[in-house]
Order: C-alpha cells, then sequence, then structure tokens
C-alpha cells in the first residue's frame, strides 16, 4: 500500500462507518419487509396468528445457528469478503420471499435469509476492533447498530405504502435489490487499515496507537472458540442479549399487527406510527454511544462505562409492560417509545462488549457467540408471542413477558457481568 504523504490525517475509517451502518440498515429494512407485510400476508395466504409466529421464527432460528461460523469465518478469512457475501445470500432470499405462495415456501426463504444475515454483526464487531481506536469505539457502535432503527423507521411508511400500492411482494424485491448494490460499493472501497488504498500513515498510526490489541495486523488466535465459552463475561453476555433481543424483536415483527389488530389503525396510519420507537431510538442511541465514551475518557473505567448504559437502558425497557394495559393510544406510544429507547441506549454499549472482551482476533467469532445467544430469543419470541395471542385474543400478556424479560437483563448485566477486560489466555 502506498502511504499519502499529506499532513493532514485522512478520515477512510468514517467512510468503514458509513458502510457499516448501511449494511446494518439494510438488513434491518429487509426484514422490516415481513413485518409490514405480515397483516395482508395472513390474509391473502389464510395464515393463522401461530403459523405467521413459526415463519417468522424460523428466520431466527437458522440467524441464530450460523452467527458463531460466519463470526469464525470473518476472523479467518476476513470481514471484507465475508460480509459481501452475506449482504448479497440475505438480499437473493428476500427477493425470492415474493414468489412464496405457501407456509413451507415462507418457511425456507426465511430460513436462508437468516443464515445470510448472520455475518453481518460479526464481520462489523470485527471491523470496528480493526479500523477504530478503543475510545471510539462506543461512537462508532451507536452509529452502526442504528442502521438497525433506521432500517426500521424509515422503511416502514415505505415499505407499507408499497405494500398498499403495488401488493405484498413488490417490496421484497426492490429490497433485496438493493443489498446488490451495496455489496459491489463495499467490495470496491474495503480493506483492512494496512491494506487500505485510502488511509494514510497519519490515520494508521491514531488507529493503532490507541488500541490495546492491534487486531488484523496477523491472523493469529489465541484459542479455539469453544473455549470463549467458559469465561463467566462470555456468558453474562449471551444472557443479556438474549434478554434484550427477546423484548426488541417484538418490534420487528408483531408491533405493526399490534398496532393494526389491538389498536385500530389502518395501514398507513399503521407504517407512520410504527416509525416514532425507531426515530427515537436512534437519537438515544447516538447520545449512548457518545455517553459511554465520554464516560470511559473521563473515569479511565471501562466496565462503569459500559455497565451504565446496559443496566439503565434495560431499566427503562421495562416500560413495554404497561402498554398493552393502557386505553389511551397515545399513552401506549409514549411507553413504547420509552422501552426502544432504553434498548437502544443500553445497545450502544453491548455491540462494544465483543471488542472489549475478545482476545486478540477473535472479536468476530465473539460477536458471534453473543449474537447466537440472542438470537435463540429472537427465536422464541415470535412464537410465544403468537401463541399468547392466540389464547389471550391481545397482546397485553405477550408484552408482560417481554417487559420481564428486560428487568432479567438489567439485573444480569448489573451483577453477573464483572470488570471488563480482554480476556487472556492461560499460561
Amino acid at each position: 500500500m502506498e502511504i499519502a504523504k499529506s499532513q493532514k490525517m485522512t478520515k477512510a475509517r468514517y467512510v468503514v462507518a458509513i458502510f457499516m451502518l448501511g449494511a446494518i440498515a439494510i438488513n434491518y429494512l429487509d426484514r422490516t419487509v415481513m413485518s409490514a407485510a405480515t397483516p395482508t400476508m395472513m390474509k391473502e395466504l389464510h395464515i393463522s396468528s401461530t403459523e405467521m409466529g413459526w415463519i417468522m421464527s424460523m428466520f431466527f432460528l437458522s440467524y441464530a445457528l450460523f452467527q458463531i461460523p460466519t463470526g469464525w469465518l470473518a476472523d479467518r478469512f476476513g470481514q471484507r469478503i465475508c460480509l459481501a457475501v452475506a449482504v448479497v445470500w440475505w438480499s437473493i432470499a428476500t427477493a425470492a420471499t415474493a414468489g412464496a405462495k405457501t407456509i413451507s415456501g415462507l418457511i425456507s426463504a426465511r430460513l436462508f435469509m437468516g443464515m445470510g444475515e448472520a455475518g453481518v454483526y460479526p464481520c462489523n464487531a470485527g471491523i470496528t476492533a480493526k479500523w477504530f481506536p478503543d475510545n471510539e469505539r462506543g461512537k462508532v457502535t451507536a452509529l452502526f447498530d442504528s442502521g438497525s432503527r433506521f432500517g426500521t423507521a424509515f422503511a416502514m411508511p415505505f415499505v407499507a405504502w408499497m405494500v398498499a400500492m403495488y401488493g405484498w411482494q413488490f417490496p421484497f424485491v426492490v429490497c433485496g435489490a438493493l443489498g446488490i448494490v451495496w455489496a459491489v460499493a463495499w467490495l470496491a472501497y474495503y480493506n483492512d487499515p494496512e491494506r487500505h488504498k485510502f488511509i494514510n500513515e497519519l490515520e494508521l498510526r491514531y488507529i493503532r496507537d490507541n488500541q490495546m490489541k492491534k487486531e488484523g495486523i496477523d491472523k493469529t488466535q489465541p484459542m479455539k472458540w469453544y473455549e470463549l465459552l467458559k469465561y463467566r463475561n462470555v456468558k453474562a453476555m449471551c444472557l443479556g442479549f438474549f434478554c434484550l433481543n427477546y423484548a426488541v424483536y417484538f418490534f420487528i415483527t408483531w408491533f405493526p399487527t399490534y398496532l393494526v389488530n389491538d389498536r385500530g389503525m389502518q395501514l398507513t396510519t399503521m407504517g407512520w406510527m410504527a416509525m416514532l420507537p425507531p426515530l427515537c431510538g436512534i437519537v438515544v442511541q447516538w447520545f449512548g454511544g457518545w455517553f459511554t465514551d465520554y464516560t470511559y475518557k473521563k473515569t479511565g473505567n471501562l466496565t462503569k462505562a459500559r455497565k451504565i448504559n446496559l443496566v439503565i437502558g434495560m431499566l427503562f425497557a421495562t416500560s413495554v409492560t404497561f402498554a398493552g394495559f393502557v386505553e389511551s393510544n397515545t399513552v401506549a406510544m409514549v411507553l413504547l417509545c420509552i422501552s426502544y429507547s432504553g434498548l437502544a441506549f443500553a445497545g450502544s454499549a453491548l455491540w462494544s462488549l465483543p471488542g472489549d472482551v475478545a482476545p486478540r482476533n477473535m472479536t468476530s467469532v465473539l460477536g458471534g457467540i453473543q449474537n447466537c445467544a440472542s438470537n435463540i430469543g429472537g427465536f422464541l419470541g415470535p412464537i410465544i408471542t403468537g401463541y399468547l395471542i392466540s389464547t389471550s385474543g391481545n397482546f397485553g400478556t405477550a408484552l408482560a413477558v417481554s417487559g420481564a424479560a428486560c428487568l432479567v437483563g438489567a439485573f444480569t448485566y448489573a451483577f453477573y457481568l464483572t470488570e471488563l477486560k480482554a480476556i487472556e489466555v492461560d499460561a
């Protein structure tokens, strides 16, 4: 690589961060299509709530199972090619969903989509560890993870409009094509810092001099991936994220149906109302990313900097419990916005944890382990919610269960997660 001789430091890492944001936004956009289209699909294809719960959950089953393999592949062969393949894979599966006419066809499409989407968060965790100094990890994590709110918030009214105008199949094709475009641009731009075309020596030195671990310089890994599971902090990360994802995937899967069925909203109105919690989440998550880095800078205590976000965020998220038991739509929406914002505030620190805790060159696989456990919650949540809706006739009990999961997550991060530092190999 030719090093630029300019005295001014380049900002290539910020372009990389925007690409990561885009990958997450497209990832969640493609999930949002199913969520927004669910009421129409259920009517046209004669699918029950319980059956739709299973269709939704098949995505999370394959998504969870492929977290660790894709994380291992990313650490072993590099995030550049792994992330590109993942985006192309899930984009094809998204477009193919438009051709599904049966429950088995929809399940197959969701399984393949989950396999592809499994790569994005482990890859982003590894890219963050390579490309950003330790004191910027919270902000960049908040930025790329806020892509999940962008994909949910801004897409919802547009997708709902496409469903209303052109049928539920059309947005699957459009969103699938968008991912292919992103992958081409990614391959043209991205590489690891030492091999990147648009970074100069000043930026490279700034990144590496401010990292306790220098990931990506070589491929050496100090242990097998499964050996990470014996560490307490890894277990705490998995349990806490399981609880958070159980709650957050209500917003990704059943939330539009809740607004239509329980709150009596029209499809187009639902699209706009469904924007509000993710929009609040974007602002709060960006603040959370700044806050956790600011706390770390001021105190020098990484554990304190992360735990404040995690515990406070999860406690605020318990407000989802009360949304199912209030009469006013306005009050319910306020409670849901508070809950989603709490989840987002916790998320800005949550995806910093793999880089904080993982041994050198193992951030992606630890991110995969954490996300695998979390998406067991994503798998179970839609099924349990669908069952509770079928048995009770409303969402009240389902929302209470989500709130209880948030409370367990808060206690996990407060008392089970210990001092945050990179795992060292036993002598």
